[in-house]
């Protein structure tokens, strides 16, 4: 099929070109796939690429190596000492020292474990005490911290492998320069260098650690969790929990008698996940900006006023103001007084969920006016007045002017609002604690979102194992529809064109 200029498609009609559009689109399907798998392959390459040319120049510079970079592979810092480079000295044989006194007495212990995750939980023993005979329980193995710590040596090995590795590749540098004629840094010129030219690596060095606490490794953490059977029935101390494989994920995608409620419960709430976080992104982004529009719309008074009352709603705590409008739509609530009705407006699924939307969209829309007050005001007014010329209407500059601009400045933030909304906790969790109940549901609600239902396997149920598959199938859902989305935004694809 030849394709068509911008031109050629001119001559048709809108919708004739939308189709055309659409075909070619189509037919590019596999062409992109093809792409996509070659630009993976690729990927895998150029890693195992790395890996072969790092090992190779590993043997090149040992063989080629002075005894001080020899001696170096077996004791870190060694060249550095005989160079008089004594702070790296101190730091890579520090290093190497610490390293094998926490394997000896600790990380080997749990990282023989991590196989089978513990054999013996705990037994009961008796004991002489006062003169009496008592029987007690002692705990041996514990699942969770085997777990843990094994993750914590797996990381700690993999940096003083690459500690091991920066201290070959600082003595090879070091012949180069000393075969150069020239002299190696001295400690002073490595304190110097750290708050000159490398205090980068100053100022990055205690948030990498951070990263690696407090994202890196719960992450890792929750990921193995969805291969194991840890939940009530098999919580340590007093009980261990095992590898199972992918036993989780086959309950969690099949449809056997045993996992079609938790099957079908999982597709429900995706879906009304995925139709919350457009409808509350969307509604809030277009209400925002109208209301931005009108207030900023020439002849309107005491425009101060009413920015100040919508800035007002942000001031006070979400937590108060949600709780607050949850009482008012209960059963005995005012809403239900006034209008002397008795709708049960939170255990109608449907109701809770339309309220629930109409709810953010209150929260929601002071944000964007502020957003978009600013941005509307920086378009050049010469743009509009242009449009009027050419007898342009007020909606044909809306969708020409106003929203291309907007959505270009705004576009990041449309799709970061777009995942903070999959994943927001507090609108749904505060208003309706994610019900009505679902009968044959594992404990999922009406209202649930993908995190709300997490969090109550977590806590209300126990059933980590669960939550950590609902964890990592949220990560993958956000994923790739952040990366589908990035690709698309005019921000990233034609920056040009608002220079």
């Amino acid at each position: 099929m030849t394709k068509k200029t911008d031109f050629e498609l001119l001559r048709y009609s809108r919708c004739k070109r939308g189709a055309i559009k659409f075909s070619y689109w189509f037919l590019s399907i596999p062409h992109k796939l093809k792409n996509l798998l070659f630009k993976i392959g690729n990927f895998f390459k150029r890693i195992f690429l790395f890996f072969v040319n790092d090992i190779k120049d590993i043997g090149r510079t040992f063989k080629k190596g002075s005894y001080k970079t020899k001696l170096s592979y077996v004791f870190m810092g060694f060249g550095s000492f005989a160079r008089k480079q004594i702070g790296r000295g101190i730091l890579f044989m520090g290093f190497e020292a610490l390293y094998i006194v926490f394997m000896t007495m600790f990380g080997s212990h749990y990282l023989a474990r991590l196989g089978s995750l513990g054999t013996v939980a705990h037994e009961y023993v008796r004991v002489l005490v006062n003169g009496v005979w008592v029987q007690q329980i002692v705990y041996h193995d514990n699942s969770f911290k085997i777990l843990l710590y094994s993750i914590i040596t797996i990381i700690v090995s993999i940096a003083f492998i690459y500690t091991w590795r920066l201290n070959i590749k600082q003595n090879k540098i070091c012949e180069e320069i000393e075969a150069s004629g020239k002299k190696v840094k001295s400690t002073k010129d490595d304190l110097r260098s750290l708050v000159d030219n490398d205090f980068h690596k100053t100022l990055l060095a205690l948030p990498t650690v951070g990263i690696l606490l407090f994202t890196v490794l719960p992450i890792v953490f929750m990921i193995l969790i969805a291969f194991t059977n840890y939940d009530m029935n098999n919580t340590p101390p007093y009980n261990l929990f095992h590898w199972i494989g992918l036993d989780n994920f086959n309950q969690l995608f099949g449809w056997s008698s045993g996992s079609k409620y938790f099957s079908a419960a999982f597709g429900e709430i995706l879906a009304w996940t995925l139709v919350w976080a457009v409808l509350a992104t969307f509604t809030n982004y277009f209400l925002g900006m109208a209301v931005a529009m009108l207030i900023n719309k020439k002849g309107i008074k005491i425009k101060k006023m009413w920015r100040t009352i919508l800035i007002i709603t942000i001031a006070v705590p979400q937590f108060v103001s949600l709780l607050f409008v949850s009482k008012m739509f209960t059963a005995n609530g005012i809403i239900n007084t006034i209008f002397h009705t008795n709708i049960d407006f939170w255990n109608n699924r449907w109701i809770a969920r339309s309220l629930v939307i109409v709810i953010n969209i209150w929260i929601g829309i002071p944000y964007l006016m502020l957003i978009t007050t600013g941005i509307l005001m920086n378009i050049p007014s010469d743009l509009y007045e242009s449009a009027k010329i050419d007898g342009a209407s007020p909606w044909k500059q809306y969708a020409k002017i106003t929203l291309p601009y907007m959505l270009f400045v705004t576009g990041p933030y449309l799709l970061t609002s777009f995942i903070a909304n999959m994943n927001n906790f507090n609108v749904i969790y505060l208003l309706t604690g994610g019900g009505p109940k679902v009968t044959n549901s594992f404990n999922s609600g009406g209202t649930d979102l993908l995190i709300t239902w997490l969090f109550k396997l977590t806590v209300d149920n126990h059933n980590y194992k669960f939550a950590a598959v609902i964890g990592i199938m949220v990560f993958l859902v956000v994923a790739v529809i952040s990366l589908i989305v990035y690709n698309l935004l005019p921000s990233t694809r034609n920056e040009e064109e608002f220079q």
